[in-house]
């Protein structure tokens, strides 16, 4: 990550911020500069102890573009606050600048009635920087050795041919740094020493290049503005004014020209042009252009996507290690970005191949196919209108027994089901005989449904008796039972026996004769009898005999054995049932008791008892039945409201009937249900409780003190509490009760908002303890209270103005700027504030005031001269005042100096005088700026700036030349407008000077005419216009003479003859077959003559289709 831009403050006073009240503690630097395709940061610090309430950040750009719908990929926002020191830290961080992040940047801070801004420059640079070109190589010949100083244009007819470095080069030096620095009286001298030939040229660019102008538009009265913002989806008009009414423009995006279509409406309605974008998209966000001719104005327009809220929260998981978990939400628009969170840590498609992430539509979901323990935690999504979090638990599998084995006595050839049910559905098992696996067969037969496990053993033979076990896989858990094989003996008895019961329930007893039956299960009794003759068997519940062979409830009878069956046990079957056995030989009864189990029914009556900021009490009552087994425990679980996915809040049994619910989200409504548990199995749930939620009172109201006290009434001030929650703040409780009481009285009936209260109807000279309470949806918050008792009893103080620093001395402004002086003062009773002007009362149409408790305004919208004067404050409290002076100056630019004029002209000097201006502005005049012109070129150059003294010395002047001079005027609020020319001109005279000869022999530069480029041969195609080129050098200047065929060239307007510096140009237009032949140019001057000569072939143009 790249450092931070540090985020020094500005030297000096020239900063583009506005410090209105100074609640930044480190504002961005004014100029930044950033590397194209690197990272940027901006910090901005503000301070927030005198603050009532948390600040408000925007970053913009240009006048009014707000950043923040920008936030994404390319630039990212953060806010952190440190409690230690309340000072919150805002980041903007652009990630891979380009160049359209150049601009004027701004970030603005506001809370309640305080506001601050700051304004800064960014720069957007390329990485590697282009080496530039010497310009003067355009000025200077490269192979004319003693003739450097001379231009040559053989050049431009030359084909391009690549130069030989030379081996060693000597460094040049920059002749346009030399000429930035030098005086204007030694520009000759570099360009002699140099070999500039070109001198006015180069300062003609040197100028430019020091002053740009702006450019004023010829063609348009109103330009685009420099940026619009448009959400996406709305319409947006660009809008501009020509200054020709019926000229038609262009308008381009990106470059490209824009056609009229149905997105794109162009309208012209007298000088205003307009474009309208209907139904703007994320591809309208471009750079637009009007175009007039060769004028162009340039705008920008943002489109700014609304943010993506989330209409669906994300809900919490509690899970076993293995199991999947899917974190789904809902947003706003189809194919919005979504940031996912693991705590602190984005998670990424790429990099965490543990997730999976999906999309269908709206819907975004966060998937982790097999959950283990490092998941534990808690999720985030962000997007950028909206954020939801959810926590995911993680718990180790633990299997539990809901229903276990039971023994069985089953008689032969019967059917013997052993079934059990386990809390996992998914779990699997083996049975085992004695220690040796159950295989199956045709007779026994093993199935799983569910969370049941069943073992069918049909047609129970006698080796089939035995010890059963279920174990589970992957659990070190065992489920036995016992199979009992009933073997029927009869032993023949030739006389009469009396009826005898045999019973064997030993599988299903719990106590003498009470057997004890699962609901939902098949209760077969069989019960062997004896007796001779065989005894008639009679089965009864209560006094209602059983006599159905047949149903739901039956008996069965055989030889020497009575069953009775209960297929499906349900609680209406629980009760004494009888059996009766008679004979002629006599009678045998039993009486058994029938005990049905089942799971117990739901808990009542759940509902939330308390909440906190992230916890809840919640209580129930037990179910009315137990299900005729003791309740183990309950296990609990919530949800959020309006999710259907229901969280376990424990794995492990709860004993008791209420239950604090913990890591919450403070204000999202939560909903609680709750199952009792007991050896048989879980009940169903419990009604779900009403909704709740999380919150908590906020902490207690800080920096408690008495702002003013009289012989009845206390005024009380304080700032909001640091933690508010989501709960948000209702308002306030004032209480107080005299030193030594406990009894607190409320002083405000209904809550009070602001963080002001006036306690009234106190009793005078006692001491008063007060205490302010915070209150909001979840109660009161601790009180906060003073140290020391108040004591009521009016404090007499005197009046006393407290003028700040700055008005203690002139108070200076410029014309037309805005004057807001704010003078606190102090005294009691409240004073009574007057001002006056020069001794006069103040005239409430020139000057607005407005006076307080505290303090007393002095406005004025916009300054004129006629306010300045000598102001006086007078504050008095009957017979006491006090007073306060205030000098405010009105100043403006000064006019021109007078009577400029030129009072001696000596060698290459000039003597100026001039009388100073006679409006100096309302303020001292602080200098003078002095310009020189030549009268030929009347270019303007400035001699002396800031000259304190109305006469000066122009030194420097070139012989031979006429000079005209102006002078400008200066203060405090710059140059005058307009100077003042002098009245007369200084000559600088040749008189009186001596040319010396050099003591060398002047060069001769005459030379015969010699063409340093020939005429070429060339052919063209006949009605085309052609020119053929030569170059020739030669001093004196040669007569250049252009033949056809050895005939002069005469006026013929058919030829155009150019001679441009040496090269000559023969332009014929349109020729024709006559034109053809030979062409000589002959340059002659009185030393001699040269002559070059071409031919020049006309050719037909031919039809290729003839042809």
């Amino acid at each position: 990550m790249p450092e931070p831009v540090p985020a020094a403050k500005p030297e000096g006073d020239e900063s583009g911020s506005t410090e209105l009240t100074g609640l930044f503690v480190e504002k961005p630097p004014e100029n930044v500069v950033a590397i194209a395709g690197q990272d940027v940061i901006f910090i901005a610090k503000v301070d927030s102890t005198t603050l009532a309430r948390k600040p408000t950040m925007k970053w913009l750009k240009g006048k009014w573009m707000d950043l923040g719908s920008k936030a994404g990929k390319h630039m990212q926002f953060k806010e952190t606050y440190d409690r230690n020191t309340k000072v919150y830290t805002y980041e903007m961080k652009i990630i891979k600048a380009v160049a359209g992040d150049a601009g004027g940047y701004r970030c603005e801070v506001s809370a309640k009635d305080k506001c601050d801004s700051s304004t800064f420059e960014v720069t957007v640079e390329v990485a590697q920087q282009e080496s530039q070109e010497d310009i003067l190589s355009a000025f200077k010949r490269s192979d004319a050795g003693e003739d450097e100083g001379d231009l040559d244009f053989s050049a431009l007819l030359k084909a391009t041919k690549k130069r030989k470095k030379p081996e060693k080069e000597e460094p040049e030096i920059d002749v346009w740094e030399l000429l930035k620095s030098a005086h204007p009286s030694e520009y000759e001298k570099i360009a002699f020493k140099y070999g500039i030939t070109d001198l006015r040229g180069m300062l003609k660019r040197l100028k430019k290049m020091k002053v740009v102008e702006p450019k004023i538009s010829e063609a348009f009265l109103k330009r685009l503005e420099s940026c619009y913002s448009v959400e996406k989806g709305k319409k947006i008009v660009l809008r501009c004014e020509v200054v020709d009414a019926d000229v038609q423009v262009k308008w381009l995006k990106n470059g490209q020209e824009i056609k009229p279509s149905a997105k794109y409406v162009m309208e012209s309605l007298g000088n205003v042009r307009t474009l309208t974008i209907n139904r703007t998209s994320l591809a309208d966000d471009a750079a637009y252009e009007c175009v007039v001719g060769d004028d162009k104005c340039f705008t920008e327009v943002f489109v700014k996507e609304p943010p993506i809220t989330i209409t669906k929260l994300m809900d919490d998981y509690h899970v076993v290690v293995g199991e999947r978990v899917e974190f789904e939400i809902e947003v706003s628009e189809e194919g919005a970005h979504v940031m996912w969170f693991f705590e602190d840590v984005e998670l990424h498609k790429d990099k965490d191949t543990k997730f999976r992430f999906k999309k269908d539509g709206k819907k975004h979901m966060l998937i982790i196919p097999e959950a283990t323990l490092d998941d534990i935690g808690m999720y985030h999504a962000w997007t950028n209108g909206g954020h939801t979090k959810g926590e995911l638990e993680v718990e180790e599998k633990q299997l539990e027994v809901l229903q276990d084995i039971a023994d069985l006595t089953v008689r032969a050839t019967d059917q013997a089901v052993f079934k059990c049910e386990v809390s996992d559905d998914k779990v699997t098992g083996k049975w085992y005989k004695d220690g040796v696996e159950v295989l199956p067969s045709d007779r026994i037969k093993m199935s799983h449904i569910g969370r049941f496990h069943r073992l069918v053993i049909d047609d129970v033979k006698p080796e089939d008796a035995g010890d059963y076990t279920f174990i589970p896989d992957g659990y070190a858990l065992s489920l036995s039972a016992k199979l009992n094989f009933l073997e029927i003996k009869i032993d023949y008895v030739p006389r009469q026996d009396p009826p005898k019961i045999h019973l064997d329930t030993s599988g299903n007893m719990v106590s003498q004769n009470t057997i004890i039956v699962v609901a939902g299960n098949k209760l077969r009794l069989d019960v062997e009898i004896t007796g001779e003759p065989a005894p008639t068997v009679v089965w009864s519940k209560g006094d209602q005999p059983i006599t159905e062979a047949e149903g739901r409830v039956r008996v069965e009878s055989r030889k020497d054995l009575s069953c009775f069956v209960i297929e499906g046990a349900e609680r209406e079957d629980e009760g004494n049932y009888t059996i009766v056995v008679t004979n002629p030989a006599g009678e045998d009864k039993a009486v058994l008791f029938i005990k049905i189990v089942d799971v117990p029914d739901p808990p009542e009556n759940v509902k939330c008892t308390g909440v906190g900021e992230d916890t809840a009490t919640i209580i129930w009552d037990a179910p009315k039945f137990d299900g005729g087994a003791p309740l183990k425990g309950y296990l609990m679980e919530r949800k959020k409201k309006g999710s259907s996915r229901w969280t376990k809040l424990n794995f492990d049994v709860y004993d008791s009937t209420t239950y604090e619910a913990k890591r919450m989200i403070e204000g999202v409504l939560y909903e609680m249900r709750v199952f009792a548990v007991n050896s048989i199995g879980m009940s169903q749930p419990s009604l779900s409780s009403k909704p709740f939620m999380p919150i908590a009172p906020t902490s207690e109201p800080t920096r408690l003190s008495v702002h003013d006290v009289t012989d009845t009434t206390c005024s009380l001030k304080w700032l909001a509490p640091e933690k508010i929650g989501a709960g948000g703040l209702d308002g306030y409780t004032i209480e107080y009760c005299k030193e030594g009481d406990t009894e607190w009285v409320v002083a405000n009936q209904e809550l009070c908002e602001r963080q002001g209260y006036v306690v009234r109807n106190l009793p005078v000279g006692e001491k008063i303890n007060f205490r302010v309470v915070a209150v909001n949806i979840a109660g009161r918050s601790p009180p906060a209270t003073m140290a020391q008792p108040v004591t009521i009893r009016e404090i007499m103080e005197y009046p006393k103005i407290r003028l700040p620093r700055e008005l203690r001395t002139k108070y200076i402004r410029k014309v037309g700027e805005k004057i807001n002086l704010v003078i606190p003062f102090q005294g009691k009773p409240r004073p009574v504030a007057t001002w006056f002007k020069d001794g006069q009362p103040l005239d409430p149409k020139m000057v607005n005031v407005r006076n307080s408790n505290i303090d007393s305004i002095l406005f004025i919208r916009a300054a004129e001269r006629e306010h300045s004067g000598t102001y006086e404050l007078v504050l008095k409290i009957e017979n006491m005042e006090d007073r306060a002076t205030i000098n405010i100056r009105i100043i403006e630019k000064p006019g021109p100096p007078v009577n400029v004029r030129a009072t001696d002209v000596w060698g290459f000097n000039a003597a100026l005088e001039w009388n100073p201006p006679t409006d100096d502005g309302n303020c001292e005049i602080t200098g003078y700026t002095i310009q020189k012109a030549e009268m030929k070129t009347k270019e303007w150059y400035t001699v002396y700036e800031h000259n304190r003294r109305p006469n000066c010395t122009v030194s420097d002047l070139i012989m031979g030349n006429e000079y005209m001079f102006r002078v400008y005027s200066e203060n405090l609020c710059g140059l005058s407008e307009e100077p003042r020319h002098s009245k007369n001109t200084a000559v600088i005279a040749k008189t009186g000077l001596e040319l010396k000869q050099n003591p060398y022999k002047e060069k001769d530069v005459c030379c015969v005419p010699k063409f340093t480029q020939p005429l070429v041969d060339r052919s063209v195609v006949a009605g085309y216009s052609t020119a053929i080129s030569c170059s020739v050098k030669g001093f004196p200047r040669p007569k250049i003479i252009w033949m056809k065929n050895k005939m002069i060239i005469g006026g013929d307007p058919k030829y155009l003859m150019q001679n441009n510096q040496g090269v000559l140009t023969l332009n014929i237009r349109k020729p024709s077959t006559f034109d053809g032949g030979k062409y000589s140019c002959l340059a002659v001057n009185e030393l001699g003559q040269d002559e070059v000569e071409c031919k020049l072939e006309i050719r037909i143009p031919t039809d290729p289709d003839k042809q």
